[in-house]
């Protein structure tokens, strides 16, 4: 769970103010005064849920786009993959935005809904832009490159020499 409380993490600030959540997906100078460690314990269990429902969705139809994607493209009907290159990534691609994006609409849908039932508008303060956030560079790094030789992988399996 330290990848999660290391993203949670970087939605609260310590301002002038007093203690302040930043909701991702909200407008960069806007956030809102926690109240109390039993609230701001509320917020972050919120925050690691959608964080863990974002990345599910995410690697799992990443995952099952690809199975599906090599079995529609590896039915001779479609020819070989190496020679249609275009055409095996944008069947993935086809497949990976109906399977990601209609679950990750409606989690972005319920996620905005239910941000002010932690948070009230009377509580929303500027922050100042020149705090220095601590972003966890090397994860980030660490997941992109992951990603990378995911992508790669998947793409030598797709023209694989048969």
């Amino acid at each position: 769970m330290g990848l999660l409380d290391s993203i949670v993490s970087q939605a609260f600030r310590d301002e002038q103010s007093g203690r302040v959540v930043v909701f991702s997906g909200d407008r960069r100078n806007r956030g809102y005064i926690v109240r109390s460690g039993d609230d701001e314990l509320k917020i972050r269990s919120f925050l690691k849920m959608f964080y863990f429902a974002h990345f599910s969705i995410v690697l799992l139809g990443m995952l099952v786009a690809n199975s599906w994607a090599t079995f529609f493209i590896n039915i001779h009907a479609f020819g070989k993959p190496a020679a249609h290159l275009l055409r095996s990534g944008s069947i993935y691609f086809g497949i990976y935005g109906l399977l990601v994006g209609v679950p990750y609409s409606l989690l972005w849908r319920s996620y905005k809904k239910a941000l002010f039932s932690f948070v009230s508008a009377q509580d929303e303060v500027l922050i100042s832009g020149n705090i220095a956030r601590r972003r966890p560079w090397s994860v980030i790094a660490g997941l992109t490159a992951l990603g990378a030789l995911i992508l790669i992988a998947g793409i030598l399996f797709l023209i694989r020499a048969k």
